[in-house]
């Protein structure tokens, strides 16, 4: 498939409801470089709204929306991959020895059930040595990666015949729906930004706009942004918008590290953002009293948005997030009425994109 348009098969309904899009999206398995596992979920739904979909060889899945002019294209990129685990090496017993794809804090990974993704799909927990076991002072320290294993209740020569090394690893995580239109989950970070672009599109189907939209489910974001890379250059936007999560306010965090929880997406402003598009972006939010907030993003780095701006001459970007709980864990919490007003707002403000609008960007 790679390369080549997919076959639509309309298993997501037009109608599918947001809670059901976002536990279909955080229960998939897609570590970064294997983004397939949940290709086929948004292929369905944005079948409904789009002209075309294909994949490309780094497997980003890349669906264009066709507008009413020519030679106008926005890009809206949200990463489909995740953050997880692969098995490094197998002991005697059977057990597995595991390395971390993407920023995982092994402090969060005793006693989790997980899902090895081998020749079938085959659940075991992560092990490490009980507190009766160990020495006083060990019992003060967190496990360290390498004392983590992974037991299956295998016997070696099942577990060789059904897993290989280099297989990835997921935990093992229902979406729980909390109190208030809140969800938690994993991998919410970024299939929330995705659920973001896939109501973008539901949006989009009630509206006329000038611009063709490309909505693309990036691939290995959380191990340096290359799907967005290789999307951006291929595509070649005059307007790039990234989607991506920050960080939401919990206990203990300063106002200044995070955004409020349910009062819309945190519009993002910084050297990767272009300032007409932030203008906007903000602009139609205050026109149309759509909730949003304001970031401040010091550097580029960290998000799709990076590698959008750079790619060929450079691109107009900007990048809109949405703010979450708990980063990196498994218990991610966001609520969906952030996801709602940030759809809407996308939508809105690119039914504001025509060629007047790109002749008049200022240069940086």
């Amino acid at each position: 498939m790679n390369g080549g348009y997919l076959t639509i098969m309309n298993k997501i309904e037009k109608s599918t409801d947001i809670k059901k899009l976002i536990k279909e999206l955080s229960e998939r398995s897609a570590v970064s470089g294997e983004e397939r596992g949940a290709f086929q979920l948004v292929k369905d739904f944005l079948s409904h709204y789009t002209d075309e979909i294909r994949t490309d060889p780094l497997d980003n899945l890349i669906a264009r929306r066709a507008g009413t002019a020519e030679d106008i294209k926005v890009m809206l990129a949200a990463h489909l991959d995740e953050i997880g685990l692969m098995v490094k090496s197998i002991d005697d017993n059977g057990f597995l020895k595991f390395a971390t794809v993407g920023g995982i804090d092994p402090r969060t990974l005793p006693a989790q059930e997980v899902i090895v993704n081998g020749r079938k799909e085959i659940t075991g927990v992560i092990g490490a040595m009980p507190p009766h076991l160990l020495s006083r002072d060990k019992r003060k320290k967190a496990h360290k990666l390498e004392d983590l294993y992974i037991d299956t209740g295998l016997e070696l020569e099942e577990v060789k015949k059904n897993i290989n090394i280099g297989d990835t690893v997921t935990i093992k995580r229902e979406l729980t729906y909390l109190e208030n239109d809140y969800v938690s989950g994993k991998a919410l970070d970024d299939r929330a930004g995705v659920l973001m672009m896939l109501e973008t599109a539901r949006e989009l189907d009630k509206i006329k706009h000038q611009a063709d939209v490309y909505f693309v489910a990036t691939s290995q974001e959380e191990v340096g942004l290359k799907g967005s890379e290789t999307a951006a250059y291929d595509i070649f936007p005059d307007v790039g918008i990234a989607i991506d999560v920050c960080h939401g306010q919990m206990p203990g965090v300063d106002r200044g590290d995070a955004s409020e929880m349910a009062k819309g997406p945190a519009v993002a402003f910084g050297p990767q953002v272009h300032p007409d598009i932030y203008q906007l972006l903000t602009k139609t939010a205050e026109e149309r009293s759509i909730p949003y907030q304001k970031e401040a993003s010091t550097t580029p780095y960290g998000t799709d948005a990076a590698s959008i701006q750079i790619a060929r001459s450079g691109v107009a970007t900007a990048l809109i997030s949405i703010p979450l709980r708990y980063m990196h864990t498994s218990v991610e919490v966001i609520s969906l009425q952030d996801v709602k007003s940030g759809a809407q707002l996308l939508a809105r403000t690119i039914a504001e994109i025509d060629q007047d609008f790109l002749e008049g960007l200022t240069c940086y």
